[in-house]
């Protein structure tokens, strides 16, 4: 399976010479406290990192208001989702979602948005939720998730909720439900808020008999010297967390009236970027875009979508609108 993804920087000249909007990371980049963290770890790379990962659980564990027991640090929210598709052979995905799901549940079936309501869970099987959703931004709400696990706890499933971006809508998060839910996955990544992904930093939430079942079979070392530090150093942050969604929000806000008044259709949403549909075959545009170092996320793969729909992340106002005109004259030709 081929699978794309934004935040291709590579391909050309230096990283930083593109206008990135295809990736979903905080504009603002790592905030003085993770590159302070970052540098401290640095000072350990000559020696293997703690393989029980304490310093960190410990830092998860208060970021998160959850017990230590509840958590697995991660390389990464993709090894968590990897972690979560090795507990059963029997998933169900509720798309249009992040491709990598499909890719590592080998055996599965397709869901959608609008048929959760009537769907019915058979036994052993595990519901994939990404909670808000990636590409199209849209959430359901803490009460809905729930009401979804009790469906899956009823069949004796399991629901498994991706949060990476729940850090934009903390309102919506259930991983504070793990402790008193052995039916309940949570899988989370903190390097899109904190614009570490080169870091890798993410975790899996779940009931301490779960945690322990898994944590046998997983390699050590699964966290590197920097994401150790930044994980360590999460509590008393809380404020630089409300400061970016605050911000965000109303930067998106902003961003979905602009790219409404190009015509776009913009989806409702809830995380650090958009889903917009053109009505037209945005591929050229797109090619036009790349030639002036813009990058966008085209959306054309996902099932349901078309080559009209783009994604694009929330970037700081004055990078906004620089994309509404790039966009503006790419879509003229």
């Amino acid at each position: 399976m081929s699978i794309t993804h934004g935040g291709d920087v590579w391909r050309r000249g230096a990283p930083e010479s593109w206008l990135d909007f295809s990736a979903n990371l905080n504009p603002e980049g790592p905030p003085d406290w993770v590159r302070a963290a970052m540098a401290a770890g640095l000072e350990n790379a000559a020696f293997y990192p703690d393989p029980r990962s304490e310093a960190a659980l410990a830092g998860l564990s208060a970021h998160l208001a959850i017990p230590a027991d509840c958590l697995l640090p991660a390389n990464g929210g993709i090894e968590a989702a990897a972690i979560a598709a090795g507990m059963s052979e029997r998933h169900v995905i509720v798309q249009p979602t992040f491709q990598e799901y499909a890719r590592l549940c080998r055996q599965h079936r397709d869901a959608s948005w609008d048929g959760l309501r009537t769907y019915a869970p058979e036994p052993g099987e595990c519901l994939w939720l990404c909670n808000p959703n990636n590409p199209t931004g849209g959430a359901l709400t803490r009460a809905e998730v729930l009401e979804l696990l009790s469906r899956m706890e009823a069949a004796g499933g399991r629901l498994i909720v991706d949060e990476a971006f729940v850090g934009y809508c903390p309102e919506h998060s259930v991983v504070d439900a793990v402790s008193a839910h052995p039916a309940l996955i949570v899988l989370g990544s903190l390097t899109k808020i904190l614009t570490i992904p080169g870091a890798r930093l993410g975790y899996l939430a779940a009931h301490p008999s779960v945690i322990a079942g898994l944590r046998d079979g997983l390699p050590p070392w699964r966290l590197n010297c920097l994401a150790d530090a930044v994980a360590a150093a999460l509590p008393g942050h809380a404020a630089d967390f409300e400061r970016v969604w605050a911000l965000n929000a109303h930067r998106r806000e902003k961003l979905a009236a602009a790219l409404e008044a190009l015509g776009a259709r913009v989806y409702p949403g809830a995380a650090n970027f958009l889903l917009c549909d053109f009505g037209r075959d945005m591929r050229p545009a797109i090619e036009r875009l790349r030639e002036r170092s813009v990058l966008v996320r085209p959306c054309g793969m996902f099932p349901g979508l078309t080559h009209g729909h783009l994604r694009l992340c929330v970037r700081t106002e004055a990078e906004n609108a620089r994309l509404i005109e790039a966009l503006r004259e790419a879509c003229a030709k």
